[in-house]
């Protein structure tokens, strides 16, 4: 018998490694040295806050497919569950425009909103039982990392 609440360890560790970019733009941002060093073999844009921004941009557009997967589940829930899961997609189109620290505070405000649609979905029984603790462990990341840039 298996633990459906236990993380498959292929989601884990691509999870895990969908955390790099963000990992990386906060260290590029509170070490000096590692942003000279990534200067040296990389354009801009990956580095600092940007590659933080464009990442997380691309990242809570795909997780919107995420929840589109889980509402395509309930078909007899009607249009509702659709509309949900493409909130962090629009939310993200319309309020991350530059590379400012108003763009960082609307990406977090993202990842927090995404969060609570994970939740919603997992209550409903249309996502899997391990799918909280995943994204939870992801969010606190994310979150931390995107942070930095507001500091």
């Amino acid at each position: 018998m298996t633990d459906d609440r236990r993380i498959p360890p292929a989601a884990l560790a691509l999870g895990l490694a969908g955390l790099l970019p963000f990992l990386w733009s906060a260290a590029t941002q509170l070490f000096p040295a590692v942003a000279a060093f990534g200067a040296t073999w990389l354009p801009p844009m990956f580095l600092g806050s940007y590659v933080g921004l464009t990442y997380g941009t691309v990242i809570l557009s795909f997780m919107s497919g995420a929840l589109w997967g889980f509402a395509a589940r309930a078909p007899e829930a009607g249009p509702l569950p659709y509309a949900l899961a493409v909130i962090p997609a629009l939310w993200v189109f319309f309020t991350v425009t530059d590379a400012s620290d108003t763009s960082s505070i609307f990406l977090i405000a993202g990842f927090v909103g995404l969060l609570l649609l994970d939740a919603t979905f997992a209550a409903q029984g249309l996502a899997p039982r391990w799918w909280m603790k995943l994204r939870l462990l992801l969010t606190a990341v994310v979150v931390a990392c995107l942070s930095v840039a507001l500091l």
